[in-house]
């Protein structure tokens, strides 16, 4: 079913699907340089002066034990080489044993990719590349999969905490069985605010317990430890802190174990409240949309400048609606003089108030004939309305599942 035009643009021709990948496209142009010109700012007097100190140090060292510059710099393009082989100064795990291989493999289709163990022969870089495409995949669908899963738990449990508040409070008989009370609450489903509120407080709790642990092995502070939190279980992975990377540890193997739940759990909370929070960005790009398409629309306007109230609903609405070429039911903000003036206090024919709200008129009783005879709404195109319908991976997961992507909004 393709997309409602935008009734602003109609002389564009762009549909509500495209006018929201336009704008979203629009708005990360716009967020990108905001962004580098904040982070520009301020790193880049740290850059200048950390190059002016290595250009000392080089300098200096060069004029004490009587090297040249070339020869110093050859030097450490070699040491630079191996770095990328997996080589430190200090004395770290071996790269490309099991337990590091594994490591490396979980980084691959996790895509956070820290960098500090990279294939460096043509065999590995060319197993890299099916390797990751079948393990990224694989992985994606499993971090889909929980987000389904922990969607359902989060709605059955806050289901459960509504019944009992209605139970507190009385409007349920204390006597009255389960079943009966289950049925009180038909169509209900969980806000998007609650749901991105607790996966938000569960990626604190859990980022917060991992810091604890980071900080007194690995030695790093522990805002240091929160960022590497967040740049793993984001998947963003710099490289510039890894956990589990020194040769040898205390308890070493509970350790690691541990690293290895918290970054999965992570990571799986982090996924869902991202995509929590793109339903709520949509909802955002939608009222924009709306309020965009009011602004454009041009014909909307001038039919408001003879309206002698905002909400009043005149007679012979629908044949001014013929002149101007509209059919009396399409649809959008501008298809009905009286669509959304319904609560005037205008004394109006009944001819003309069925004839200018038939669509609802008839939507209604569908909806009151099913719940007299106890069938439940089906997704149909009226989630469109909403910018929620279909989708695919993520946003076709959460579809109908949280009450701002549902049909009967």
């Amino acid at each position: 079913m393709p997309g409602r035009r935008v009734q602003g643009c109609r002389s564009l021709h762009i549909n509500e699907d495209n006018g929201r990948f336009l704008l979203l496209a629009i708005l990360i142009i716009v967020y990108l340089l905001c962004g580098a010109a904040v982070f520009s700012a301020i790193e880049r007097p740290s850059e200048i002066k950390a190059h002016g100190r290595w250009n000392r140090t080089l300098l200096n060292f060069s004029e004490t034990f009587n090297i040249s510059l070339q020869e110093l710099n050859s030097f450490l393009r070699e040491y630079e080489a191996a770095i990328a082989a997996g080589i430190r100064a200090d004395s770290l795990r071996p790269r490309w044993d099991f337990t590091g291989a594994f490591y490396f493999v979980g980084t691959v289709v996790s895509t956070i990719g820290f960098g500090m163990t990279t294939p460096v022969t043509v065999a590995g870089k060319v197993f890299l590349i099916f390797y990751g495409l079948l393990g990224c995949a694989a992985t994606i669908l499993f971090f889909n999969l929980f987000l389904e899963r922990i969607i359902t738990l989060l709605a059955v449990v806050m289901k459960a905490v509504r019944e009992r508040r209605l139970r507190n409070s009385g409007l349920l008989p204390p006597g009255i069985c389960r079943d009966f009370a289950a049925s009180t609450l038909p169509g209900w489903k969980p806000s998007v605010y609650h749901v991105m509120l607790i996966l938000g407080l569960s990626a604190i709790v859990i980022s917060c317990c991992a810091s604890a642990m980071y900080t007194p092995v690995e030695g790093w502070a522990y805002l240091d430890s929160l960022y590497f939190c967040f740049v793993t279980f984001s998947t963003i992975g710099f490289g510039d802190l890894v956990s589990s990377q020194n040769a040898a540890y205390q308890y070493q193997g509970l350790y690691r174990l541990a690293n290895f739940l918290f970054i999965l759990t992570g990571v799986c909370c982090i996924y869902s409240l991202f995509n929590v929070i793109s339903i709520v960005i949509k909802q955002v790009l939608n009222w924009m949309l709306c309020k965009m398409s009011c602004l454009c629309c041009q014909h909307c306007n001038k039919t408001n400048a003879f309206l002698g109230r905002r909400n009043a609903i005149r007679p012979g609405s629908r044949l001014r609606r013929g002149r101007f070429g509209r059919p009396p039911d399409s649809e959008g903000p501008c298809d009905s003089d009286t669509e959304g003036r319904r609560l005037s206090g205008e004394m109006i024919s009944m001819r003309d108030l069925t004839a200018s709200n038939k669509v609802s008129l008839a939507i209604m009783q569908k909806q009151l004939s099913e719940s007299a005879n106890g069938y439940p709404r089906t997704v149909c195109g009226s989630s469109r309305q909403n910018g929620f319908s279909g989708g695919v991976g993520a946003l076709g997961i959460m579809n109908n599942r949280l009450a701002e992507t549902s049909d009967s909004r």
